[in-house]
């Protein structure tokens, strides 16, 4: 086990402390609490890391997510086994959620060690049948549901040249698993982990709680730095996963202790939790009544990129930008604050029912 090379301080931004000095570096680990490892992986995104973390199971480690399902991540697991996790077998795999930075390389890992997955029953179905659904082919409910919200002839094209992309990124999801639901309370090493259960980034996300050290493996339910994208997708073009995510931020901040080490999916370990959740919240709700404003003439979906996001919208970001702009107007509908129309070529309008004040 090694540390990374950066020597500055632990340091303190924005209401939160960051008690890490360095970031673990390629083939290293750094450990940030008794028997917990901290590792990196490279992603091939602006979002270009995830932490994934290895957790002392008597002889042996339990892994939490596993990174995408390519050749660098099993180089770089393999560079792990032999050095900072000293040859020791991986007893189990638990994955937060199903995106494939967390999914990817599980099935990989499971088959090599034999080792059992672990993940709640939503986020495997959903996984599974997302992965079959990839290999049917793009379908016409989700091209008229992109119409719906404006997309050009180019950006259709676009979709479905990429169509796919969820099960190219995962090796075969194993067949069989161990279910994790709310409550339950694992036992790693010796010692007591609770899971706790967030939803709206994905729909049954597990979180792990060491309570005798006050160590929460938050997954990608608590970032440092950046929210989650929050998406309603073709499959479920109705519903309200905004409104899911600022109930369960709600939920954590009256459940958690405020002094506990949150171990993120990306960023840094953090203390600071009730300040983070706080803040989560408080950019929906300012990001929410920026959108309003920009309602008080009919928009489309793909017209409010401007009030939720800080950078320009690529090509590449359509998709996510999409889906997260219609999170928020589905939130509004659901309360009564926006109505949607749709024009003589079935695309959605938007605009906000009683000007804001």
């Amino acid at each position: 086990m090694a540390d990374g090379g950066n020597t500055s301080l632990a340091r303190t931004e924005r209401g939160l402390t960051y008690p890490q000095p360095a970031l673990p570096l390629a083939g290293q680990a750094v450990e940030v609490a008794e028997g917990v490892l901290w590792i990196r992986h490279s992603l091939p995104m602006a979002l270009d890391h995830i932490n994934v973390y290895a957790v002392a199971d008597g002889e042996g480690w339990v892994i939490v997510d596993c990174g995408l399902n390519v050749d660098t991540t099993h180089a770089a697991w393999e560079q792990l086994f032999e050095g900072a996790l000293g040859g020791r077998p991986v007893t189990a795999v638990v994955v937060t959620h199903l995106h494939p930075d967390h999914l990817g390389a599980a099935g990989w890992m499971c088959q090599r060690f034999g080792a059992p997955l672990m993940m709640s029953q939503l986020e495997y179905t959903s996984a599974r049948m997302m992965v079959a659904d990839d290999a049917m082919g793009p379908y016409a409910e989700a091209e008229a549901h992109y119409r719906r919200q404006g997309w050009a002839d180019a950006d259709i094209e676009r979709w479905k040249s990429r169509f796919g992309g969820f099960a190219k990124q995962m090796a075969p999801i194993p067949r069989q698993y161990s279910r994790l639901s709310e409550g339950d309370v694992l036992d790693i090493g010796g010692r007591e982990w609770t899971v706790i259960v967030g939803s709206g980034h994905s729909p049954e996300h597990v979180c792990l709680w060491r309570k005798d050290d006050n160590v929460f493996l938050s997954g990608d339910q608590i970032l440092p730095r950046i929210s989650s994208n929050i998406g309603v997708w073709s499959m479920e073009p109705m519903e309200d996963p905004l409104g899911d995510w600022l109930e369960s931020l709600e939920d954590l901040k009256a459940r958690l202790d405020p002094k506990l080490l949150v171990l993120p999916s990306h960023g840094e370990p953090f203390y600071g939790v009730i300040e983070r959740l706080e803040a989560l919240i408080r950019g929906h709700e300012v990001g929410l009544k920026r959108l309003e404003r920009s309602l008080r003439q009919p928009c489309r979906a793909i017209d409010v990129f401007g009030a939720l996001f800080a950078r320009q919208i690529g090509p590449d970001l359509l998709g996510m930008a999409t889906a997260e702009s219609l999170a928020h107007l589905n939130y509004l509908e659901r309360r009564g604050r926006v109505r949607r129309d749709r024009d003589a070529d079935g695309v959605e309008w938007w605009t906000v029912v009683e000007d804001v004040q």
